[in-house]
Parts: C-alpha cells; sequence; structure tokens
C-alpha cells in the first residue's frame, strides 16, 4: 500500500527528518532513525536543502531508509534550479533505488534569488511532470493550514491547493499548524472548495523557546494563547520549557486526533529523545524492539 491508500483506511503515523550538511557525519543520523524505526512508522520523509544544495545527502537518507526495509521513504523535491531533463534524470535516481514518494515543492528561493531559475516556477507545474512521465510516484502536495506567506488570501492558496490536486497530487502534507481549531477551518474550507485528498498534519515539537517562536513567524503560523503561556512562563528556563512544551505538544497530537485527521506527521528535529518522549507520552504508538 501506498502512503495515500494507508490514510484512506486509517490515520497514518510518520516522521520527518533533515539530511546532515556535506562536512557533517551521517552515523548520527542513522542512530536517529534506527530509534524511530522502533515505533513503526508508516514512512519517513527527508527534507532537501534550498536550491538542492543538500540534494546527494537527501538520495543518501532516503537510500538508507529503503535499504533498512522497515518504512517507506518520502524524498522532498523542488523547482528551485531545477531543469526538465535534470528532474528526468534525478527523479529515474530515485527509482533506481526504489523511492517511489515524494513531496513536490516550488521550493524557497535562495538569498538573492526572485524566481527558481529553472523550467518550472509553480509546484502543480512539477507535479503535473511527474505524473505524466513518472506515474510510479506516490506524489504529496505542500498545504498551508494559515496559507501561505505570499498569498494574498486564503482564495488564492486554497485555489493553488485545488489545482495541485487537479495536477496529480496524492495526498496534502501541511505546513506546521499550533491552532487546532484554524486547521478545522482550513480544512472545511478545502473540502467546500471540491479538495477530496487524504491530509497529513505536520507537528512540531515544542522543545526551546526561540527556536518555537522562530519556526512559526518565519512560515506565517500562529501562536495560539495556550502556547504564549508555556513560553511567557517557562520561556527563561530551558529545562523547564521542554517539559511543559512536551506536555504542549503531546495536547495538541490529542486535540488533533480528535479533530479526526489522516495522518500525524512529526518534525523528529532529528531529536530521537524528545521525539519519543511525545509519542510514549500519548500513547499513540508502542515502541516495538
Amino acid at each position: 500500500m501506498n502512503v495515500a491508500q494507508i490514510m484512506k483506511e486509517r490515520m497514518s503515523f510518520s516522521f520527518e527528518v533533515f539530511p546532515p550538511k556535506q562536512d557533517k557525519p551521517v552515523e548520527p543520523l542513522l542512530d536517529t532513525l534506527d530509534h524511530l524505526y522502533k515505533f513503526k512508522p508508516d514512512f519517513v520523509s527527508c527534507t532537501y536543502g534550498a536550491g538542492g544544495t543538500n540534494a546527494g545527502r537527501n538520495v543518501e537518507i532516503c537510500k538508507a531508509i529503503k535499504d533498512s526495509g522497515k518504512t517507506i521513504p518520502v524524498t522532498h523535491f523542488t523547482c528551485i534550479g531545477n531543469s526538465k531533463e535534470k528532474i528526468k534524470r534525478e527523479l529515474q535516481n530515485y527509482l533506481d533505488i526504489g523511492v517511489d514518494h515524494i513531496l513536490a515543492l516550488r521550493g524557497d528561493y535562495p538569498k538573492g534569488w526572485e524566481g527558481t531559475r529553472g523550467d518550472f516556477n509553480y509546484a502543480n507545474e512539477l507535479v503535473e511532470f511527474i505524473k505524466v512521465h513518472f506515474p510510479q510516484f506516490t506524489i504529496a502536495i505542500a498545504g498551508d493550514p494559515e496559507k501561505h506567506v505570499e498569498c494574498h488570501s486564503f482564495d488564492e492558496d486554497i485555489s493553488h491547493l485545488r489545482v495541485k490536486q487537479d495536477c496529480g497530487g496524492d495526498y496534502i502534507m501541511t505546513q506546521l499548524c499550533h491552532d487546532v481549531d484554524q486547521f478545522q477551518w482550513w480544512r472545511d474550507r478545502l473540502i467546500e472548495s471540491g479538495i477530496t485528498l487524504p491530509i497529513d498534519v505536520g507537528v512540531m515539537p515544542v522543545l526551546a523557546k526561540d527556536p518555537t517562536i522562530r519556526m512559526a513567524v518565519s512560515n506565517g503560523s500562529g501562536i495560539p494563547r495556550d502556547l504564549a503561556e508555556v513560553i511567557g512562563r517557562y520561556g527563561e528556563n530551558p529545562e523547564d520549557f521542554k517539559k511543559a512544551g512536551i506536555e504542549y505538544t503531546v495536547k495538541q497530537i490529542y486535540k488533533y486526533m480528535n479533530a479526526g485527521i489522516d495522518g500525524l506527521h512529526i518534525y523528529s528535529l532529528n531529536k530521537w529523545e524528545d521525539v519519543a518522549k511525545i509519542v510514549n507520552k500519548s500513547g499513540i504508538r508502542k515502541m516495538h524492539n
């Protein structure tokens, strides 16, 4: 079964990791993956640096996930700096190593860039290209419950998502969203707009004050009152903040599950110990040796 089929049958469970930089060893991430596999995730996604800066390490990690035989690897892939011929070569390479799930993105512009400098300017063009030339792939598309920062309105943003669906997207992976009520409002709007794909919700663990604020703000995401209270009460004490943040994340997972989500995707931040605490405390997945 592919990931989209899993989500149509039950709630999927998964993690995101990011590849090490070129000059860093890969072993710490492989160790993290070995610990995450104990929760039997349905898939593990691996990010892809802006402009494909870390594409080589992405391939290396996706191959390691596939070769482990433990779960499905899902690669990120962007339009940034990519010609059609280069995309064809790279997608064939993924298929050759057994990777047939992909999150198709426009990608963030590298500093100083004003366009993609590639053959495609938008994610829907990449989705359509993959669907036509590489139908073997299960394609995830990105959705933002709080609206993409570059869109002027929810109508515009949701229209773009509808186009990505109609071009061949198989399921939606969301940007981080701490506000579950906002997510439910957004999901209702998607249904009204004719978007019927299963939705995999990205949950960003709350572990440290500054990164929590930075990641929310940089993505145009709100900080709800209950999270603001955690920041205000524990923000100057890293140890207490992490404890309160883990509790907050567990409660957020419960809220999402009660909202009837199709999939739960935890951004691991390559920190298996903290993520294991969250998963164990929530009781949603049992660790297997």
